[in-house]
């Protein structure tokens, strides 16, 4: 009795102890039709089934770390590959939906510029994507979602210019920011409140320190304030377009929703009445980027009864591996190429079913 009485409390530790690993697991596929509203356009009552798939991210006890071993369509990553350095896990799920609301923007766009639109971008500021704990910026409130307009009265532009504006400024300085903080719901629908200034102390950043992904400036980075920002932008859009996705983060869904709304707003059949699933990073100019779990997502469609499956082209090769013979892969950088494949199997060329005019 003493030893199962030890086995049970060995047990109970292991399976309350949660460590910094986490498990990929296959996750839903479903028809993105289904979650999407167009009014103020013409849309074809004939929808494709397109679908849209994810992944499960569980973080793992002790006891499930040892199980995830012995589990088929089972990734184990680290909690450090999933984050910035210095910052926690605890932000991913803001971060999640943060991607998604990016992704239906973009999804719009790519897909009405398909169409032959030209629609107008606005830059607004810099969305705080992360930030680091402990820092200045955590200290002052500062959270994932939120969009920073200006720095001393300063409009910011975009995330370079943020960066730019606030590495200006001394080392120990105090910055004013106008910040309109981000109300995320359970299900992850972002609202905005109205703009209030936030002080935040700057810190030192390394001699030498450089913006990548930002133009190259004269002008040296004296201080930071610890968070990682992205662009924030608007955009003007014809009609009203709303994509549901309730509990759903991360931005992989984006090609899929540009195909979808591409089918809805133009005649004909997109898919040549194929069940297709895909993954994707989707720009504003229908530029196809890499995204995680395509493995796990492989065996997802292929429960969902998807035929054909688009990834991005470097994980052709991963998605082909976790795949039978009734699943047909295709990989693609652009969403021209998916739009090509998909003639090439028997889709019809999308012809809009509302005239495009300039916005």
């Amino acid at each position: 009795m003493a030893i199962v009485f030890v086995l049970l409390i060995a047990f109970f530790v292991l399976n309350t102890w949660h460590v910094n690993e986490y498990s990929i697991t296959p996750g839903d596929a479903q028809p993105v039709a289904q979650l999407v509203s167009v009014k103020g356009l013409d849309t074809d009552p004939h929808h494709d089934k397109i679908l849209l798939t994810d992944v499960y991210l569980t973080q793992l006890t002790a006891w499930g770390f040892l199980l995830a071993h012995f589990q088929p369509h089972t990734e184990i990553v680290s909690g450090g590959d999933l984050t910035l350095p210095g910052v926690p896990t605890d932000q991913l799920v803001a971060q999640g939906y943060v991607d998604m609301a990016n992704s239906k923007e973009y999804a719009k766009v790519a897909a009405l510029e398909s169409l032959g639109w030209k629609i107008p971008q606005r830059d607004v500021g810099a969305t705080v994507y992360a930030v680091q704990v402990p820092s200045t910026a955590h200290t002052a409130g500062l959270a994932v979602g939120d969009e920073i307009d200006a720095v001393n009265g300063y409009p910011v532009t975009n995330s370079c210019d943020l960066l730019r504006k606030i590495g200006a400024q001394p080392a120990g300085d105090d910055v004013t920011l106008s910040v309109r903080t981000a109300v995320i719901s359970p299900s992850g629908t972002i609202i905005l409140r109205s703009a209030k200034a936030v002080k935040v102390t700057t810190v030192a950043v390394p001699r030498g320190t450089t913006l990548p992904g930002c133009p190259a400036s004269a002008q040296p980075l004296l201080s930071m304030i610890a968070v990682e920002p992205v662009d924030a932008a608007d955009y003007t859009t014809p009609g009203s377009i709303t994509i549901s996705t309730p509990n759903i983060g991360g931005p992989s869904a984006g090609l899929a929703m540009t195909l979808t709304l591409i089918d809805q707003l133009s005649s004909g059949s997109l898919s040549g009445g194929r069940t297709v699933a895909a993954t994707g990073t989707i720009s504003p100019d229908g530029k196809v980027g890499d995204v995680g779990g395509v493995a796990e997502k492989t065996i997802a469609v292929e429960r969902a009864g998807a035929t054909v499956f688009i990834v991005p082209s470097s994980e052709v090769a991963t998605a082909r591996g976790a795949a039978d013979a009734s699943l047909h892969v295709e990989g693609v950088d652009t969403l021209a190429q998916a739009l090509a494949d998909l003639r090439r199997l028997g889709g019809e060329p999308p012809i809009p079913l509302t005239k495009p005019s300039s916005l």
